[in-house]
């Protein structure tokens, strides 16, 4: 499809990466016969998933076939909601949540290497990574691992 026949409420709904990949699977009768409730926007899917059953008194059966999900997806989607409210159903970021090239131990090898010659950059570190232990790490991660970690090389902070 080219851009200009690109619906731009379906691009929008990508960009957020809300976009219901089975728009097709729901068949609530509200999505169904509204202009209102669109089967595309897989947050509002979920949260009137959410809603039939605390408020409407479905069963999680029927409200998760309804809306094309399955059972353990519904509870998955209502602890999410449960735990973050509307913005809990919003999907995770994907990709790594942590520099997980760089174990503690890393860092503290990095931090030693520092401390032994302060005139190291990041780079230097980065190259040092991938010489002595063969990781390919990128000199602002170092920099982002390092700055996480304590002067007094106790623990990481978050």
């Amino acid at each position: 499809m080219t851009e200009e026949n690109q619906d731009p409420k379906e691009e929008s709904l990508r960009r957020a990466r809300v976009l219901n990949p089975r728009p097709e699977s729901v068949r609530a009768p509200e999505f169904v016969a509204s202009e209102f409730f669109d089967a595309r926007d897989l947050l509002q899917v979920k949260y009137e998933m959410l809603r039939k059953v605390t408020h409407e008194g479905a069963t999680v059966s029927e409200a998760a076939s309804t809306f094309g999900f399955s059972r353990p997806s519904f509870y998955e989607a209502r602890s999410a909601y449960e735990e973050g409210g509307i913005p809990g159903l919003l999907p995770k970021k994907p990709g790594p949540k942590r520099a997980h090239k760089l174990s503690e131990e890393v860092i503290e090898g990095l931090i030693l290497a520092k401390e032994a010659n302060p005139s190291l950059s990041s780079a230097d570190l980065a190259q040092l990574a991938r010489d002595e232990l063969g990781l390919q790490v990128h000199p602002r991660s170092v920099e982002r691992a390092l700055a996480r970690y304590p002067k007094d090389h106790q623990e990481p902070t978050l």
